[in-house]
């Protein structure tokens, strides 16, 4: 019998948006004592529930502003969710934004201890990856220089080494099979296929149906904050391509 290895129950999530320019801290405070700040309440998630079973991959699809990269922080533990509540059974690896805890002052070998730190890995078993993680990212000859004169591929390549250098139970990507050139995409697309061999769980927001049907099993669509459907990937992708127009027939 399938195990469970993640519930998402009734989750929503709310953002206040200020209705009011403010250009500096100084600005917020006086506004805020006089009760001149006023807020938009926005619902990024609307009561969202699932259940993920141990080996399932699950696609994560919807327009921009649909809610996907909200979702997946908030299974991650980035947000708390406003109601609702998220369970986790296992050891997550979140691939969200890779990169973002990187010092642009530091260099690529300083930041792999930095960013790993912050990914929960031990400075032990950063400097016995070390080799690997510089290897997989094709970036030696760089791994001495400042992360600040890195490109956002370069950044990305590193982060994705890094964030990737163990097999977690459940794994979270955000279009992070995106990340530098097409060589680099087929290589690390493969890399997260042996995940799955490992029998990593996974949740993967892409905006590739095609993508989605070769890598998931099953897949969600998310619009406006709420789930309006959810199964087999093939059918999904399917209701999909008729919500975007894109006909996988149509050449």
């Amino acid at each position: 019998m399938a195990k469970t290895i993640l519930e998402v129950n009734d989750v929503s999530m709310k953002f206040n948006l200020s209705k009011e320019k403010v250009d500096t801290f100084k600005d917020y405070v006086i506004k805020s004592l006089k009760r001149e700040i006023h807020y938009n309440e926005f619902w990024a998630l609307k009561h969202v529930s699932f259940k993920m079973m141990k080996g399932d991959r699950i696609g994560i699809l919807g327009l921009n502003g649909a809610g996907k990269s909200t979702l997946l922080k908030v299974i991650a533990g980035v947000y708390d969710p406003t109601s609702g509540s998220v369970k986790r059974y296992g050891k997550i690896a979140p691939l969200l934004e890779l990169g973002a805890g990187f010092d642009p002052q530091y260099t690529g070998a300083e930041n792999i201890f930095l960013y790993g730190s912050v990914l929960g890995f031990s400075h032990s078993f950063l400097q016995e990856k070390f080799d690997e993680i510089v290897a997989f990212s094709e970036l030696k000859d760089f791994i001495d220089v400042p992360i600040k004169n890195y490109s956002s591929g370069m950044r990305s390549r590193l982060g994705f080494s890094i964030a990737t250098i163990v097999s977690p139970e459940i794994l979270i990507l955000d279009e992070v099979l995106s990340v530098g050139d097409a060589k680099f995409r087929r290589k690390s697309e493969k890399k997260i296929m042996d995940m799955f061999e490992d029998g990593a769980s996974v949740l993967f927001v892409s905006h590739s149906v095609d993508q989605v049907e070769r890598l998931c099993n099953k897949a969600i669509i998310l619009d406006h904050g709420k789930v309006i459907a959810s199964g087999e990937v093939a059918g999904v992708a399917e209701q999909y391509r008729e919500i975007t127009g894109d006909n996988k027939n149509q050449k």
